[in-house]
């Protein structure tokens, strides 16, 4: 099996199953105690934490470890908004964060806070502007992504924390993407990453609060942790995290050079070798390892469980893949194409040969799909249709409605108008997607009698 899925989690370090291993024996007591096995756990715990500070560019009194990145975040958002209550009840997020800091928003709201979304453009990366924009007197946190998980986009975190930091507000970035890589540039007050996504064991997580940043730590109070992170510390995990952190930094600059290279090939060739593609994301301002395309008439579960037959583990965005029905908040946010979502991440260490073996089965695995389905062909033969047509896809999920679009399209006259009637969400950004690709005119949608009308003009 060829695992390209190291966004969601990547392989076991094998300098963390050492250090685990080895933690296991020397770690397994409480570093509270002041008996030898407790003084010994202790170091471990001071160890870990010094050199995760180091890596992560702050003091180690700033540095405490969670149970989650996704605690992490959910601490670090919850603490930094009690800490600056006085100053109000204002949080800016990017509409393309990570479900935990979204759902940290959500909490917010339900208490009486009020949250600002701030768009992205169509690669996936905010605008720093978009944050002073957003910023308000009564601001009391903003959070931004140091890189997007599902696109690989790198935000302008520097920028945007030093338009924070010229408003008095304080940043909390979520680096769980991008701190294997390097140190978070940027003048940034709060940060929080997760270990599986480096290399490390699951189940362990940073918090760094910046000295001078207000934080109030919510919950029952707790004495370990600085009061940050209740529960007894999991040492040996917790050291096995920090020995893979610095394991995958020394090896990040080869590697990354390396990487870049193989996902810039993917970029580049998937195009060429599957018609009606979109590559989404940056270009340039990107992660290493993460490339994402969405193939137009493709059910995104489907593909999935083909390329899983291929020996493929990949992941999607796409609306088909998910219980809700609705396309990855991500994709929409930027206005992409939802459908048949597929997100290469390539951990370290990955072969070439896995990479040109991916390359040279999609293309058949894709056309499979779309046969399935009953997709259009690339070049299908134009029919002697009306210049007016409704295509009902009511009760429908996707990509049955573009496909459907697709099928009667070569037989609309310049200047002629489709109507897709849909009841699936996907519909609201694939439809406009699909114009965007063929060159063709997203009228607008209008209400219909069940579910939603899309207008498509046909331009050439």
């Amino acid at each position: 099996m060829a695992y390209f899925d190291a966004a969601s989690a990547a392989p076991l370090h094998p300098v963390a199953r050492q250090a685990l291993l080895a933690a296991l024996d020397d770690g397994w007591a409480d570093p509270a105690r002041l008996y030898r096995e407790g003084r010994k756990a202790r170091l471990l715990l001071d160890a870990a934490r010094e050199a995760a500070a180091e890596a992560v560019g702050c003091r180690a009194d700033e540095l405490v470890f969670t149970p989650s990145g996704t605690r992490a975040v959910h601490t670090g958002v919850a603490g930094a908004l009690a800490g600056r209550r006085r100053v109000g009840r204002h949080l800016i997020v990017s509409a393309v964060e990570h479900s935990s800091v979204l759902h940290s928003a959500e909490a917010f709201e339900a208490e009486g806070g009020s949250v600002t979304q701030v768009p992205v453009h169509r690669t996936g990366a905010v605008s720093p502007s978009g944050y002073a924009a957003a910023l308000r007197a009564d601001t009391a946190l903003a959070v931004l992504q140091s890189a997007n998980h599902e696109v690989g986009t790198a935000q302008p975190v520097a920028e945007v924390a030093e338009v924070c930091r010229a408003a008095g507000v304080p940043l909390l970035v979520d680096a769980a993407q991008s701190l294997g890589w390097g140190p978070v540039e940027g003048g940034w007050s709060l940060l929080a990453a997760s270990a599986h996504k480096w290399g490390g064991p699951s189940g362990v997580g940073l918090l760094v609060v910046r000295k001078g940043v207000r934080f109030a730590a919510q919950g029952p109070a707790d004495e370990r942790e600085s009061g940050r992170a209740p529960g007894f510390e999991n040492i040996p995990a917790v050291v096995a995290a920090v020995a893979s952190l610095r394991a995958v930094r020394a090896e990040a600059a080869q590697e990354s050079v390396r990487l870049r290279e193989l996902t810039e090939r993917i970029r580049a060739r998937v195009p060429r070798l599957v018609p009606d593609v979109e590559v989404v994301g940056d270009t340039e301002h990107r992660l290493p390892g993460t490339v994402t395309f969405s193939c137009l008439y493709v059910d995104g579960e489907t593909l999935l469980h083909e390329l899983d037959r291929e020996g493929f583990a990949v992941s999607s965005g796409s609306s088909c893949t998910s219980s809700t029905l609705t396309p990855s908040h991500v994709l929409k946010a930027m206005g992409v194409l939802s459908e048949g979502n597929v997100r290469v991440s390539l951990p370290l260490g990955t072969a070439e040969e896995d990479v040109e073996r991916f390359l040279a089965v999609l293309p058949g695995v894709v056309a499979g799909v779309r046969d399935k389905l009953g997709a259009p062909a690339a070049a299908a033969p134009a029919a002697a249709e009306p210049a007016a047509l409704v295509v009902d896809a009511l009760g429908k999920r996707c990509p049955i409605p573009v496909i459907e679009l697709a099928k009667v399209f070569p037989g609309v006259p310049v200047g002629g108008t489709v109507r897709v009637l849909s009841d699936d969400e996907a519909a609201r950004l694939d439809i406009p997607a699909w114009c965007e690709m063929r060159g063709q005119e997203y009228v607008g949608e209008e209400p219909a009698d069940r579910g939603t009308a899309y207008l498509v003009r046909r331009l050439g």
